[in-house]
Order: C-alpha cells, then sequence, then structure tokens
C-alpha cells in the first residue's frame, strides 16, 4: 500500500489549502483514512477522519472550517480560514482490516502547511 500526499503550501491567514491524497495498493474493503499533522516541537495529533462508510470526525479546532472527504482511493482536506496554528506538517493515514491481521496502518509523506499573519 502506498500513500501519495500532495497540495499544502504557503497561505495567509483567514486563506485556503486544499491536500490531497492518494491511496493505492489496497484491495481491502474495510478501511478508514484520515489527516494528521505535526506542528514543531509538538506531538503528532489527529485533524479529520473519514470512514469506508464516509462517516466523519474532526478535532474541535478545525470543525467548521476544514472539510475532509473521500471518493474511492483518494482521500482530500478542504482548509478554509486558516490559523497560523494550523501550521505544521500534515500526514496522510490510511489504514485497513483483515481477520488475518487485524488493523494496519499506512502514512505518507509529510506535506507542509504554513499559514502566516
Amino acid at each position: 500500500v502506498q500513500l501519495q500526499a500532495s497540495g499544502g503550501g504557503l497561505a495567509l491567514a483567514g486563506g485556503s489549502l486544499k491536500l490531497s491524497c492518494e491511496v493505492s495498493g489496497s484491495m481491502f474493503s474495510i478501511n478508514d483514512m484520515g489527516w494528521y499533522r505535526q506542528a514543531p516541537g509538538k506531538q503528532r495529533e489527529v485533524v479529520a477522519t473519514i470512514t469506508g462508510g464516509l462517516n466523519t470526525g474532526y478535532r474541535d479546532s478545525v470543525k467548521g472550517r476544514f472539510t475532509i472527504s473521500r471518493d474511492k482511493n483518494m482521500m482530500t482536506l478542504q482548509m478554509n480560514s486558516l490559523k497560523p496554528e494550523d501550521t505544521g506538517v500534515y500526514y496522510c493515514h490510511f489504514r485497513h482490516w483483515s481477520a488475518g491481521t487485524g488493523w494496519v496502518d499506512y502514512w505518507g509523506q509529510g506535506t507542509l502547511v504554513t499559514v502566516s499573519s
């Protein structure tokens, strides 16, 4: 399984950015996807998740500003009303489940998001 993330970059506070992540190589139907981020000097934290059934979850600080979506093997994160505290390296995450292995996790390469005030 491979994850290829794209998007990110530099934005002004109040601006928007869109992240995308394409998953290849997985044939497992039970799977979840999500975005995590890590700010300098901080631990990685979950930003948003979406299940195979399209149930979504968001950390409180991004609710109403970020929207996660997925279509087959492509996941996107639309980030609006960006704040400087959204700055960090964003990682896409994918996990699948099977009876033989349970949940197995995969990570994409990080993509840097920088929001300036």
